[in-house]
């Protein structure tokens, strides 16, 4: 893994999971043009995420067994074909569909984070899986400013098309840019689905880290879907373009995050997951605060946005750890953990929105968040402890 690759990966991975996210905050937009509520319009995201999820857990572990010099092209491929049916899209149920056939297919970056893993060194891995997953994590954060401000200018649907482009032209860039890598495994398709549950069953430190990635995915939606809510409605009012902007202030966290796969390869991954937890607990309680105002709730982006991808980047190359051989199924059971989270946190910030505003919502989350310290707390000294965590410390300590 050179510079060169590395960074076209984490582009890559990027603008693939960003095709999830472009209609976040569209919502309203997208309400208004195609005549339904705003609330219902929260669906297209949860369908979006349940449709990822679905994806990742059907063709991901693929990486294990197929050549993915020839997988991921045909991810992007195939994708492309969805975002141009979502850009085409007539009426709100036939978007809901083509959405979920967007999340489906738009893999592609979830294969590319274990082939890192595959090709990085043993003493830079945390640091490459890092970057890449850094990348993956800006791409979702840039997808809403971008879409906010090329929806301002073109429409909704004109992002779709862009986004289509976009993966047409990275399906041939990786088909030239990924080595040749012999396959890990060699399994029937049952079996190798199959796999993914029994290694779920077998490593209790892979059960426990997902329930600290499935929870960190939830809140992190919960915010950022309740977020478009509440800019939309007054006291501010603000465009699809202005809410879109907003997401840059993420970035800050997602160039702070990178540095935090370092922390794992020198043995301190473990109370970094816990600090991170701490930070998102306090995210919740600023953000509450300050429902009115703009300053507070740009300080609550930056610390939510700082660990929540410190967080996952450190639970997920963790569980790289744990069998090196099975790289794309524990990345399948850790991003599909993820999404059905994230869909679950999305429909419940929709539920919350209409029943209890901004309030309820931030209060749900940090009663979550808070679930999550205590599980880190409990498994910090059994479950989640791997056996390379004391190894690094010697060695620094030298």
């Amino acid at each position: 893994m050179n510079r060169r690759l590395t960074l076209l990966f984490a582009i890559a991975g990027g603008a693939a999971v960003g095709n999830l996210y472009w209609s976040q905050p569209l919502l309203d937009f997208i309400a208004s043009d195609l005549r339904t509520g705003t609330a219902s319009a929260g669906w297209l995201v949860t369908a979006t995420q349940i449709g990822y999820a679905v994806g990742v857990l059907l063709f991901v572990p693929l990486g294990d067994v197929l050549s993915r010099r020839i997988l991921v092209p045909i991810a992007l491929l195939c994708a492309t074909t969805a975002l141009v049916a979502s850009a085409l899209a007539p009426t709100f149920s036939v978007l809901l569909i083509t959405l979920s056939l967007v999340g489906l297919t738009t893999v592609s970056g979830q294969i590319l984070v274990p082939l890192a893993g595959d090709l990085a060194d043993d003493s830079n891995r945390g640091r490459i899986v890092g970057t890449v997953v850094s990348g993956i994590l800006i791409g979702i954060l840039v997808s809403r400013t971008v879409s906010g401000l090329v929806a301002a200018a073109a429409g909704w649907r004109a992002i779709y098309f862009a986004a289509a482009a976009l993966a047409f032209l990275l399906a041939i860039l990786l088909f030239f840019a990924i080595p040749r890598v012999p396959v890990r495994a060699a399994l029937r398709y049952p079996a190798l689905i199959g796999s993914v549950f029994a290694l779920v069953r077998r490593e209790r430190a892979v059960r426990w880290s997902l329930v600290l990635g499935g929870t960190s995915f939830a809140v992190f939606t919960m915010f950022w879907t309740s977020l478009t809510f509440l800019l939309s409605a007054p006291p501010f009012s603000f465009s699809v373009d202005v809410i879109g902007l907003f997401g840059l202030v993420g970035l800050a966290g997602a160039a702070a995050a990178q540095r935090v796969g370092r922390l794992n390869d020198r043995g301190f991954g473990l109370p970094a997951i816990g600090v991170a937890w701490v930070l998102i607990l306090l995210a919740f309680v600023i953000g509450g605060l300050g429902s009115t105002s703009v300053p507070v709730i740009i300080v609550a982006i930056l610390v939510l946005d700082v660990a929540i991808q410190g967080q996952n980047i450190t639970v997920q190359s963790r569980m790289f750890q744990i069998d090196p051989q099975a790289r794309s199924r524990l990345n399948t059971a850790f991003v599909a953990n993820n999404f059905i989270w994230g869909a679950v946190g999305s429909g419940l910030s929709s539920f919350l929105w209409e029943h209890g505003g901004w309030t309820a919502i931030m209060v749900a989350a940090a009663v979550l968040s808070g679930f999550a310290l205590t599980v880190w707390f409990v498994g910090r000294r059994g479950p989640l402890r791997l056996q390379q965590d004391a190894a690094p410390r010697v060695v620094a300590a030298r």
